[in-house]
């Protein structure tokens, strides 16, 4: 599992590319949120964590989902949302072994 503030950084990077491909500014997004632009910033930075309906807000701004899957299909989610090459095409994202274990 990852340390609280590593997943904190990698969802503030999300945030702000999501929001820069947009053109917005973060004020346009805390806006949209609901809440302060110092607090977004907090967030879009990773120096802060926030409550999970603030998250959905800011997520719903962006036009993103905020989303709960099973830890062991994030394999699979990783590769579909990845650039990928032209020679791996016609690999699967991952494979289900007959005990239900993705990647085995």
């Amino acid at each position: 599992m990852r340390p609280e503030s590593e997943a904190l950084l990698e969802i503030g990077r999300l945030l702000k590319t999501t929001r820069k491909r947009l053109r917005l500014t973060q004020e346009m997004v805390a806006d949209m949120a609901g809440i302060s632009r110092p607090r977004y910033r907090e967030i879009e930075a990773g120096s802060s964590a926030a409550r999970t309906t603030t998250l959905i807000n800011i997520a719903r701004a962006l036009g993103l989902e905020l989303m709960l899957i099973p830890q062991a299909i994030v394999p699979a989610v990783d590769a579909l949302t990845r650039p990928h090459d032209d020679d791996d095409d016609d690999l699967p994202a991952f494979v289900a072994s007959p005990d239900g274990d993705a990647n085995a």
